[in-house]
């Protein structure tokens, strides 16, 4: 297009989305992927509102191998009459012009996540090209635009935005392009982005996209959305499809989110609220004219504790989620905090909480919550709609929250009434294991073992200070620990005895956990915290190695262990720094002829063993009898300890991961639980063992 060319008509068309090209990031908040995926949800939402409306239950999103996208849906279709202001169709309107379509000027939409009325526009103007096919009125209209300028594009193939394009300059033409059944609507918009406007090696983002989706899916009960992607992969595999359709709500969405094991069951809480204010209304003759108006705001809330501490949240209004929260959310946790630190000082005595306050970190451990509002016209802090602005909106979810609690915990149904019980326990249990842990880190820091007089008085310890050189052994017994004494490296290997099985922490409260010695002192020497509080770079120990007897016992006494790792300082197993001792099960003394010394060789299972004396057998060999077999650590002489087990040259260690640490955490949720049915059902499929597995 000539400088000759560029008449009136369009200015007219580009003077609004210009300025769109020219500031990206005040309308979708960056020029890369994550822009990117902005722009591609301006146009779903459009459909997803639609389908809020009562229009069209099906969303299809095709992601072409050319980059391009399209979005296809089964609503009602943009309007395609003539819009009398200003003399377009309403497709154009939608299309060019900013602050235009049915959710500004509120006649269409009671609640819509499409606010602005630019999101179409902005799209249009930040792309090479965008077609958009309309099914309305028996027929299938088309129109196509070049960086925000309608034209018609001729395409010798596949569409493309190569394609020779010609802008219109008088008149623009809606085409008709085909014929559909009576009855038949929809909306059709393909789109290639602009690579002058987005960075080099931007692209739509499949995870992004599959989880926006099923999302949009659970907050839209009924509403089915299908992702396919047929852009080329790396390895040639086939296109890839997910398709998501829920009958149900923010109930089963909380179900999916939550990543730890009940505590309660999903509660849903709903309220509504009226407000007033004052917004410029655009008037018939033009004029924009402040007026009072009086709001409805809908509360939609599903949560649920759980055993765990991770908290997960999310947020949205009309469906658009609000990763930022704003005054939705604030109001969600005032109304959490303000009624649930009432209920703990109600039952202050029970509760054995004294003086200390709850922290919204406290309540909000372990908890899952979906938070919905609906009104319409929410205010939001820039076009990205990542905040919520309305200021009324915090004290309707507030109020609404405390309604719908305090009918919780004043019910007198048996499930209500231990389950509000639990949540008490629970939040103030992690009150006093904040308290705690604040306690423990303030005093477990290390300069050198002489420096540290609040060590336990049993811990040997050694004489570097170089952590990543240091080993912690952790010894089952005081036997042991006798020998081990007598043949560890005193210059960086350290001793902790324990007596017998610590505590059950998948069981126990952190409470209980943080008042039991033997996990107190574990947690103590390695100095570096617990829970939330832990702090790897603190850790006093390069290597923690668990010694336990080879047997059953010993075996349990590891398992122990290993869960309160698990639990409470799972980044020390995640470093890699966790290991498991391998002691000898039986000491072979091989007899040489002659004054040659005798060999010693050590075996670790009972097919070693039958192996090794087979194979001695068929040289001729003799050995000594009977076989030593050591039950324990105490049994063995700290020659023969340091030698199999503690000495770096000869001995063998099992490191412990966590490769998945959800399936890792269903395991130990089954073997260690409060749950007992799984854990039975698990013992009696697994009678069919091999019994001489079993050490007994």
């Amino acid at each position: 297009m000539t400088n000759a060319d560029y008449n009136a008509r369009h200015l007219s068309v580009l003077e609004g989305l210009e300025a769109v090209r020219k500031r990206p990031g005040m309308y979708i908040g960056s020029t890369d992927s994550r822009g990117l995926m902005h722009c591609l949800w301006e146009i779903i939402d459009n459909s997803v509102d639609e389908a809020l409306a009562g229009h069209g239950a099906d969303i299809e999103v095709l992601l072409h191998p050319d980059d391009s996208v399209e979005v296809r849906d089964t609503a009602r279709g943009i309007p395609v009459d003539i819009e009398p202001k200003t003399g377009l169709s309403g497709v154009e309107v939608v299309f060019t012009k900013l602050h235009a379509g049915g959710k500004f000027g509120s006649g269409s939409y009671a609640a819509s996540g499409g606010l602005h009325g630019v999101g179409a526009s902005v799209v249009n103007a930040l792309s090479e090209r965008l077609d958009v096919e309309v099914d309305r009125d028996g027929k299938t209209w088309a129109m196509s635009f070049h960086r925000g300028e309608p034209g018609v594009f001729v395409d010798s193939g596949e569409p493309s935005p190569g394609s020779p394009f010609t802008p219109y300059v008088s008149n623009s033409e809606l085409r008709v392009v085909g014929k559909v059944a009576k009855g038949v609507t929809g909306t059709r918009i393909r789109y290639w982005a602009d690579p002058q406007i987005f960075t080099k090696g931007a692209g739509f983002q499949l995870d992004e996209l599959v989880d926006r989706a099923r999302q949009t899916a659970f907050l839209v009960p009924g509403l089915g959305i299908d992702i396919v992607d047929a852009r080329p992969t790396t390895d040639g595999g086939e296109t890839r499809r997910e398709t998501f359709r829920f009958a149900g709500g923010i109930s089963e969405f909380v179900e999916f989110l939550s990543p730890d094991a009940p505590l309660t069951s999903t509660w849903r809480i709903q309220g509504t609220g009226g407000y007033t204010e004052t917004v410029p209304v655009l008037q018939e003759n033009g004029h924009m004219v402040a007026t009072e108006l009086s709001r409805d705001c809908e509360v939609d809330i599903a949560l649920r504790w759980g055993a765990g501490y991770d908290t997960v949240f999310r947020s949205f209004v009309n469906i658009i989620a609000t990763p930022k929260g704003g005054t939705h959310q604030a109001g969600f946790e005032q109304g959490l905090m303000k009624f649930l630190r009432a209920e703990v000082e109600r039952n202050a005595r029970r509760l054995k909480v004294g003086t200390d306050k709850l922290e919204k970190e406290d309540i909000l451990a372990g908890l899952t919550a979906v938070l919905t509002v609906r009104l319409p016209e929410p205010q939001f802090e820039g076009q990205t709609k990542e905040i919520l602005g309305t200021p009324a909106v915090r004290t309707i979810v507030a109020n609404a929250v405390a309604k719908g609690l305090a009918e919780r915990f004043e019910s007198t149904k048996r499930d209500d009434k231990a389950q509000s019980a639990l949540v008490l326990d629970k939040i103030v249990a992690e009150m006093k294991s904040r308290i705690s842990a604040r306690a423990h880190k303030e005093t477990q820091r290390r300069k050198n073992a002489l420096e540290n007089s609040s060590l336990p008085a049993k811990l040997v310890d050694c004489r570097s200070n170089d952590v990543a050189n240091s080993e912690l052994f952790i010894v089952e017994g005081d036997s042991a620990l006798g020998t081990a004494k007598l043949g560890r490296d005193s210059e960086y290997q350290a001793l902790l005895p324990i007596r017998g099985k610590i505590l059950n922490v998948q069981k126990a409260s952190v409470s209980d956990m943080l008042s039991n010695a033997e996990c107190a002192s574990i947690i103590q020497v390695i100095g570096a915290g617990s829970g939330r509080s832990f702090d790897l770079e603190q850790a006093r120990y390069g290597k923690v190695i668990i010694m336990a007897d080879a047997d059953v016992d010993g075996a349990h006494i590891r398992t122990l262990l290993l869960t309160l790792f698990f639990r409470y300082m799972p980044e020390m197993i995640a470093d890699g720094r966790v290991y498991s001792a391998v002691p000898p099960l039986h000491r072979v003394v091989a007899i040489n002829p002659g004054s040659k010394p005798n060999e010693t060789i050590y075996t670790y299972s009972e097919a070693e063993l039958n192996g090794v004396l087979a194979a001695l057998k068929k040289s001729g060999r003799r050995y000594q009898d009977p076989i030593q077999r050591y039950k324990g650590l105490g049994e063995m002489d700290a020659d023969q300890l340091a030698e199999t087990t503690m000495s770096r040259a000869h001995r063998t260690l099992r490191r412990v991961r966590v490769a998945d640490a959800e399936q890792a955490a269903t395991v130990f949720e089954l073997l260690m639980g409060n749950d007992v049915a799984p854990r039975k059902d698990f013992i009696i499929a697994g009678q069919g063992l091999d019994r001489s597995r079993v050490d007994v």
